[in-house]
């Protein structure tokens, strides 16, 4: 079979927060990428997106259009803050507002991948209730996603609750929507020490996209780097990486996860995508 040439993206993060959305566009396409991939996170700034206006809304249309640069995924990391697990009814029901208004705003934006934080609760203590509540919550938002098409991916995370795909699986048995996938970070799952080829074989038909990110590794004393890295500075090995993903002859985007921590934040994507094309080609998986 004819190797596929995979998307990639990069994450909004990746970019000053200054930039206007123009500016945003702007730069994914001069550094070469697909897409971006919008952040919809905890704070009141990035919420409140989810109440843009008809104005708003066309305006980022319109730059799609213009810059023929699609927002394929959104990275909905606000349930950190309104957990479907909550012991708290309120913060419930806000999670279960946020997921449906990020759906609206996912339909008439075209985006095709919703990634959901994979936490059942991060303020409040871990219980079997509040793992009971997720559960019950991810069913809720699979739902709603089948009504509007859109695929959700959990994202394995940086904390132990939902750290491998292995996990995911189990998770996945409890929610057999075709709309509830995994959103797999390679620099998480090899952070814990997962042998990060046998979890991506693992879950092969079961993920729907996947973020490129460095780690340095958990082990005692030290409780791991998992971002404000570039790529190279730290321990994932992405040979293997893409090695397990030509073998699972995988053909969905993939999205560059990074910070723009300093004002090298250009030179530092630049520099990640190139090391990373070079790796992927090295290993017969090209972007």
């Amino acid at each position: 079979m004819e190797q596929i040439k995979n998307k990639l993206g990069i994450y909004e993060k990746a970019m000053p927060a200054t930039l206007t959305w123009r500016e945003r566009f702007a730069t994914a396409k001069s550094l070469g990428f697909d897409f971006f991939e919008i952040s919809i996170d905890e704070t009141d700034e990035r919420r409140a997106r989810l109440d843009w206006s008809h104005a708003e809304i066309k305006e980022i249309i319109d730059l799609i259009h213009e810059f023929e640069m699609p927002i394929q995924s959104m990275c909905l990391s606000a349930h950190r803050k309104f957990p479907y697990g909550s012991s708290d009814p309120s913060v419930r029901l806000e999670a279960d507002n946020i997921m449906q208004k990020a759906l609206k705003l996912a339909h008439v934006l075209g985006i095709r991948v919703i990634q959901l934080a994979g936490y059942d609760v991060y303020y409040e203590p871990q219980t079997a209730e509040s793992h009971t509540r997720f559960i019950e919550g991810m069913y809720l938002a699979s739902k709603q996603a089948e009504q509007f098409g859109i695929m959700l991916g959990v994202e394995i995370m940086d904390t132990a609750y939902l750290n491998s795909l292995s996990k995911f699986e189990i998770l996945k048995q409890n929610i057999p929507s075709p709309f509830f996938m995994a959103y797999p970070d390679v620099g998480n799952i090899s952070g814990w020490n997962y042998d990060i080829a046998t979890e991506l074989k693992l879950s092969k038909h079961h993920i729907v996209q996947v973020h490129l990110k460095d780690t340095l590794f958990v082990k005692p004393g030290f409780k791991g780097q998992f971002r404000d890295l570039v790529i190279g500075e730290g321990q994932v090995d992405f040979p293997v990486v893409f090695q397990a993903l030509k073998e699972c002859n995988y053909a969905a985007p993939l999205v560059i996860e990074m910070w723009a921590s300093d004002e090298n934040w250009e030179k530092n994507i630049v520099t990640a995508k190139n090391r990373l094309r070079e790796i992927a080609s090295d290993n017969g998986f090209y972007f």
